[in-house]
């Protein structure tokens, strides 16, 4: 079985727009695509069987919370992840980087790993580019992610610095460690793939020098990591329009925790391919809706007698027969149907955009698609 298998079949003239497709032991992914998350082994509120009727192709699993509970050498004997959560498409891991990252006063950094105590029962805990692909190894997931050090923000050029340093460091340990373990992975018909990290914080100069460096290494995958931290939406783009085409263009291209609908069309303009964001799944939880006409909370009193779909251009199941009025009383009654149908919405919603994305790219019309899109998304107030 060979490694994951990337073919670039369109272009965009007008940006670095590009679609192409993605092959995995797993699944056949089309890009651009957006990558429903699923912390713990679930995309909460939603049923296996939901998600592959919204044709979701690669989910998302968390290393740092599956490494914590139920533990990766529980999932192991019970057959690996794809087994265990019942998924027998793509799953992509990430490293546990951000986790330990965004646990602040909890952990300790040192050139060895992250040394943390669980946010579970306050247990002292170690990952490690050698532990995480350990753990990524035993939960098979078909992407791998490098172990990283999400580097915070705002950070001086020096922070940011050293930052990148360490991800390298430990990105070249990361490689070893996965390249040991992959021989013993192919012999069971598994082609785990292993991805990059870049870093450098919001200065290009650095981002560049990361890139440099991973490439060096050599990858099956990149991602660009450390944006959406707290940073101006503006520089986010910014960055994104200056390292994602230079990212290998052979290699699929990543854009790690990203975003709104009017970050993935702006980022697929900046040659981007893959993204992933608890957005529409946590939004959904809470009542906001993401529809063609911006975003409704449902919750709101004006949807009381409202018969209408959350989007008459929507034609998900929920959209099909439930209406605002009714989505909101559930919410009201404090009903987990409510949280079930909004997230299934929502995915329906971010599935079927990044689908007009690659056919507009395919078509050769994506400029327009990408005008029309945001006109319509941020000019429009929902629900009026």
């Amino acid at each position: 079985m060979e490694h994951l298998v990337f073919q670039v079949e369109h272009k965009d003239s007008a940006t670095q727009a590009r679609a192409g497709r993605i092959k995995t032991a797993h699944s056949v992914i089309e890009t651009p695509v957006f990558m429903p998350v699923g912390t713990a082994g679930t995309v909460k509120a939603m049923t296996q069987d939901m998600l592959e009727s919204l044709d979701a192709r690669i989910i998302l699993g968390n290393t740092y919370h599956l490494f914590l509970r139920p533990g990766h050498e529980t999932v192991r004997q019970l057959g690996g992840l794809h087994k265990f959560i019942s998924w027998p498409r793509s799953i992509l891991t990430d490293s546990g980087g951000y986790q330990v990252f965004s646990l602040g006063e909890l952990r300790k950094i040192r050139e060895e790993g992250v040394e943390f105590r669980s946010h579970l029962d306050g247990s002292k805990q170690f990952l490690s580019p050698e532990v995480s692909m350990q753990v990524q190894h035993a939960l098979g997931s078909d992407i791998v992610m490098c172990f990283d050090e999400c580097t915070p923000y705002p950070a001086t050029p020096k922070q940011a610095q050293d930052s990148l340093e360490l991800t390298a460091r430990w990105a070249r340990r990361s490689r070893a460690e996965f390249d040991r373990l992959k021989n013993s992975a192919a012999s069971t018909g598994k082609a785990p793939s292993l991805f990059g990290i870049n870093q450098g914080s919001v200065y290009p100069e650095l981002r560049r020098q990361s890139l440099e460096q991973l490439v060096e290494i050599g990858f099956e995958g990149y991602a660009i990591g450390g944006l959406s931290v707290g940073e101006e939406k503006s520089q986010m783009y910014d960055i994104t329009e200056y390292i994602a085409p230079q990212l290998p263009a052979d290699k699929p291209r990543y854009l790690m925790g990203v975003g709104t609908p009017e970050d993935l069309i702006e980022c697929v303009a900046r040659g981007v391919d893959m993204f992933d964001c608890v957005m529409p799944t946590r939004n959904a939880r809470n009542g906001q809706v993401f529809t063609s006409s911006g975003k409704l909370n449902i919750r709101n009193a004006r949807y009381a007698h409202d018969e209408r779909p959350l989007d008459d251009a929507c034609g998900c199941m929920v959209c099909q027969r439930y209406s605002r009025a009714y989505l909101r009383h559930l919410y009201n009654c404090g009903e987990m149907l409510a949280a079930t149908l909004c997230t299934y919405h929502n995915l329906a919603f971010y599935l079927d955009s990044m689908r007009l994305i690659r056919q507009s790219i395919a078509l050769g019309e994506f400029a327009a698609f990408r005008t029309s899109f945001l006109n319509k998304f941020r000019s429009h107030t929902a629900g009026q």
